[in-house]
């Protein structure tokens, strides 16, 4: 019994060691920009950093150095701050990372962010071949042209979950779809660029509409767009006042899942920590139980032996 007593104690210790070891070493931070990751130049951005536990201080990194120090302003956003981008300009476009202090431990890196401003070269001629409306199976090709020499061509689709796709070039690039799916019917913009964070105006759209299977004869619609990024962007450049559109995110980590899987983490911890605890006092209470049981048996026969000698 002691020996069992004694692993289950080292046992003890070593998850309360090991539960003490993952709370020191902070979660990294999840970061995403309203409203978009592609700004137009001269229009205002807002970087958000979200850590976890009682943050006390962020650190706002852009292209590996230290850009910014923030500090909670309430209470209420103890693990939230945000970074405001007043004006977005060539100089203030590139890789953003974040991390966060609790007490006197610091987090690592967040994923990076990519910001990208646009509107500072001429506007690009986007077409498709063989033709817009195309079946299921084909193969269709993107040109995007410019009439100033560039490097790189980016084409979007637009959507929140599209990632851009990039083509070098000086004056033109291809971009090859297929076989086609229902899934590529969207609308289309392509961009030109010397480097990739500082684009030219888009181009005008091209929608591309992709007829479902070989026995349908309507062409299936295009996403619907309206409260996609173009139309944010078509506010910011073509008015001085606009909604607010809807936040895209580019870390890997949605906020709310990043805290989620914290506070997962934390009660797994907590659990395991109890059960062992449990463990320990059973077997304490089973061990006294037992010295207790023996006692009095010992003390049964001594009396019984001194009765005998009487």
């Amino acid at each position: 019994m002691p020996s069992i007593l004694a692993v289950l104690l080292i046992l003890g210790l070593g998850l309360s060691q090991r539960t003490t070891t993952q709370k020191q070493m902070l979660s990294k931070p999840a970061i995403w920009v309203r409203p978009s990751f592609m700004i137009p130049k001269g229009r205002p951005a807002v970087i958000g950093c979200q850590g976890a536990g009682e943050a006390v201080e962020y650190q706002l990194h852009f292209e590996g150095g230290l850009s910014a120090l923030e500090r909670p302003k309430s209470p209420p956003l103890m693990n939230l701050v945000k970074f405001p981008i007043p004006a977005m300009t060539s100089h203030t476009a590139g890789q953003y990372r974040c991390s966060y202090r609790s007490g006197e431990l610091w987090s690592e890196l967040s994923d990076p962010l990519e910001l990208v401003v646009t509107g500072l070269y001429d506007t690009p001629t986007l077409s498709v071949e063989p033709r817009s409306e195309v079946t299921s199976g084909e193969n269709v090709t993107f040109r995007c042209q410019l009439e100033t020499a560039t490097s790189t061509f980016f084409l979007l689709k637009g959507g929140r979950s599209s990632r851009p796709q990039l083509r070098y070039g000086n004056l033109w690039a291809e971009f090859h779809l297929g076989p086609v799916t229902p899934a590529h019917r969207g609308t289309y913009r392509c961009f030109g660029s010397y480097n990739n964070h500082a684009w030219s105006f888009p181009s005008k759209p091209v929608k591309l509409l992709v007829k479902g299977d070989a026995g349908d004869t309507t062409f299936a619609p295009t996403e619907h767009t309206s409260s996609d990024y173009w139309d944010s962007y078509e506010l910011t450049t073509g008015t001085q006042s606009q909604k607010a559109p809807r936040e895209q995110s580019l870390c890997s980590s949605d906020p709310d899942h990043f805290l989620w899987n914290h506070t997962v983490q934390n009660l797994t911890r907590l659990g395991l920590a109890v059960l062992v605890l449990t463990a320990l006092m059973g077997l304490l209470l089973e061990d006294w139980l037992h010295r207790r049981k023996s006692g009095e048996r010992t003390h049964g026969a001594s009396r019984r032996g001194c009765r005998r000698r009487l």
